[in-house]
């Protein structure tokens, strides 16, 4: 501890020396992350340590299941019944917490417990005030049992630290019955291999439904004795220790076997060196960190744009063993299809931003990406929509893999047979589950005969939308025209007598009675949302949108209403996601979050300048409340990186990323042509609207740029000023 506070001491001189100068990528980043970003309000971030798309999340799991809880961690709660594995990060909905493991002294209650009852179970509070954070480590003193914990990571092995006060009862508890929230166990099994070592496997179900998990962990004291309890879903690995004597644990984990387990370890974590791991961990943050560098005198903006940054690598995380061998989505176990496979896919959040954000950071990984989730779609008949551990779980609407797909052939990266993928994109977008029959035989989903019509038949057009580019892309104009066609379904809902987009029947009539201000989550024909935020996401298709309005002028109207009726969301039972609400513009949902860049597309850019930087700059915090809403997995960070280096991908698989504002001087990242560099000349609050461009030193007048140039390397230079400008023809012209 000690020497982590040197270090902490010596970042502090080091950030004081230069919090202004160009971050380069000898420089330590990971210190302007702070992980409690989040842990407050309703971010439900992780808060633990792993290292960038590992399969392990090792930390602190609390007592409480509530909402709040999806991660495991609260900010407003201290209670630790061990140290998980598994966590999800930003979810509305929770699971995993696999394979706990709690340090004690004495005897204990082998329970989860309850707060009020300090011996109800194995909990601890924890001492918040000496807790540590940073990417690749964590820390926290459990006062209960007068033990530090402290927790680093490989991608598929958590080692632990734990310093004991003197006793004859100390001991190591393996609980593998406590999960999270809507996980529970179904099969559990621990045994001793020797007096150093322990194995066994966890299976559950919940919002996975069939989850499994093996396990070898190792100990760096031998064990005096091993017991199990209530019918293995509990171990005690006892032994005396001294005051103040420290013992290891490596924890690996498999999602294929035993065998996986034990190969898992030998190979990511042979010995005993925590320090030397936690600084491979936090290297390794540290480079995919540094292929972003920011310039700026906004000390608070770099802090949320790094911890922004370090949120989006949480997942998707692998899945799969050293070796490469996987469990697929039909729960059959597999071989190295030579490519890293990965689950943890929220795609109906992540394709808006997270995802195109790895298309630029991370195009190394997209080929893998891709490759795992067509091989999803071999194995379970379609693309996922939520998958989670090798399960889909179905949550959310639509068919958010598509896009992402579409988007990788749009832009041309390489690694995947791109027909194979278009064959899955087409076999996706005809299967008639989930409402997608209805629309195929209405046309549109009919509102009486699906819940979420509206949202659901909206989310298909899109993705019907980034089928037909992909299928340009591949030179088949008979699937682009039909797509495209498809793509217009959207257009059934919009009434232009109250210009909101709202439930229709099958007769062709609408829903009534209609408010637009009104939500019943989960239960009404939009999801997590109302007709003030569905009406706009038509992003693939904003010309058609203008279309319906009669005029653009109408359009335009109707859109700045947005920002400027009541914030009050109506009914009784009203989504708790509709959140981060400017009039009824909700950014903490990701229905609403390319709205802002509808203005750049319809000709006036400032709007677009002023409500991103509003945005940015009241709806982030460097503080535990944060974000306006969950981070779901990397996306609402996401906006933020893109928004903050002035830009953002509104079309699905679009290939072109449209301006907005640009919040720092200048951004440089690392790109397969090299670097390219952002550059805001005379940038502040007041200047924040583009007044000309300059793509490599020639003048460049268009509102966008696309994803090959911004790839190739260069520099995009964006001349600031306090006036509104328009400094390009009609966008939708093009």
């Amino acid at each position: 501890m000690k020497r982590f506070q040197h270090l902490l001491a010596a970042a502090a001189l080091v950030s004081l020396a230069a919090c202004s100068a160009p971050q380069s990528g000898s420089e330590d980043l990971t210190r302007w992350v702070d992980p409690k970003i989040g842990t407050g309000g309703h971010g439900h971030v992780f808060v633990g340590a792993n290292v960038p798309f590992g399969l392990v999340q090792v930390g602190p799991t609390s007592i409480p299941q509530d909402w709040d809880w999806c991660s495991g961690y609260h900010e407003s709660d201290s209670t630790v019944i061990g140290f998980s594995h598994t966590h999800l990060s930003g979810t509305g909905i929770g699971d995993l917490f696999d394979v706990t493991v709690m340090p004690v002294t004495g005897d204990v209650t082998y329970a989860r417990g309850t707060g009020d009852d300090p011996s109800s179970g194995l909990w601890s509070y924890a001492d918040r005030t000496k807790e540590v954070a940073r990417p690749g480590y964590y820390s926290v003193p459990l006062t209960r049992y007068g033990i530090t914990a402290e927790m680093t990571a490989t991608s598929r092995v958590g080692l632990h630290r734990y310093t004991f006060p003197a006793s004859n009862a100390a001991a190591l508890v393996f609980d593998l019955e406590n999960g999270g929230c809507w996980d529970k166990a179904t099969e559990t099994h621990i045994e001793a291999l020797d007096d150093h070592t322990v194995c066994g496997w966890r299976y559950s179900e919940g919002w996975a439904r069939d989850q499994r998990v093996w396990f070898v962990a190792e100990s760096s004291k031998p064990f005096a004795a091993f017991e199990r309890i209530d019918g293995d879903r509990y171990g005690r690995a006892s032994f005396s220790t001294a005051e103040g004597e420290q013992v290891l644990l490596k924890v690996a984990l498999s999602p294929v076997s035993l065998e996986g387990a034990k190969a898992n370890l030998a190979a990511e974590l042979p010995g005993w060196d925590f320090e030397a791991t936690a600084d491979a961990a936090a290297a390794k943050w540290n480079e995919q960190l540094a292929k972003v560098r920011v310039e700026t005198s906004d000390e608070v903006a770099r802090r949320i744009f790094y911890t922004a940054l370090y949120h989006t690598m949480v997942a998707p995380s692998e899945f799969c063993d050293a070796n490469g061998d996987y469990r697929g989505a039909d729960g059959q176990m597999r071989e190295n299809p030579g490519y890293t496979t990965y689950t943890t896919f929220s795609l109906w959040d992540t394709y808006r931003a997270a995802m195109p954000l790895m298309t630029l950071l991370h195009p190394e990984m997209m080929p893998d990406v891709i490759n795992t989730m067509l091989a999803i779609a071999d194995e379970q008949g379609r693309l996922p929509v939520w998958h989670l551990w090798g399960n889909e779980t179905d949550c959310m609407v639509g068919n958010p893999g598509i896009p992402v797909v579409a988007d990788a052939i749009v832009k041309g990266i390489g690694g995947f047979d791109r027909e194979r993928a278009f064959g899955a994109i087409r076999k996706t977008a005809m299967n008639p589950g989930r409402g997608n029959g209805l629309r195929m035989e209405y046309g549109y989903i009919p509102c009486e005969k699906f819940n979420e019509a509206v949202a659901y038949d909206m989310e298909y057009a899109l993705a019907d939308g980034a089928a037909a580019r992909a299928a340009e892309a591949l030179g088949k104009a008979e699937d682009a025209a039909y797509f495209t066609e498809r793509s217009h379904s959207y257009r059934h809902y919009f009434d232009p007598q109250t210009g909101f987009m709202r439930g229709r029947d099958s007769r062709g009539g609408w829903r009534t009675p209609f408010n637009p201000f009104s939500s019943s989550h989960r239960a009404d024909d939009y999801c997590e949302g109302n007709a003030w935020q569905y009406t706009w996401l038509v992003p693939h298709d904003v010309a058609g949108l203008e279309a319906c309005f009669g005029s653009r002028e109408r359009m335009l109207s109707k859109l700045d209403s947005l920002f400027t009726v009541s914030s009050v969301v109506e009914g009784e039972e009203t989504s708790p996601d509709i959140s981060g609400l400017i009039g009824q513009y909700a950014h903490g949902n990701e229905p609403s979050h390319h709205i802002l860049y509808l203005y750049t597309m319809l000709g006036e850019p400032w709007k677009t300048a002023d409500k991103v930087r509003e945005v940015l700059t009241t709806l982030y915090h460097d503080a535990p409340d944060g974000l306006s809403g969950n981070e779901d997995v990397g996306q609402m960070s996401s906006w933020y990186v893109l928004s903050a280096m002035g830009m953002y991908e509104v079309e699905p698989a679009g290939g072109r990323y449209w301006f907005g504002s640009p919040l720092f001087d200048r951004v440089e990242l690392d790109v397969p042509g090299g670097t390219f560099a952002i550059v805001a000349q005379n940038n502040s609050a007041e200047n924040r609207y583009i007044q000309r461009v300059r793509l490599n030193g020639e003048a460049y007048e268009k509102p966008y740029i696309d994803y090959a140039a911004l790839m190739a390397g260069g520099e995009l230079l964006f001349e600031m000023g306090p006036e509104p400008q328009v400094w390009y023809s009609d966008a939708l012209a093009d």
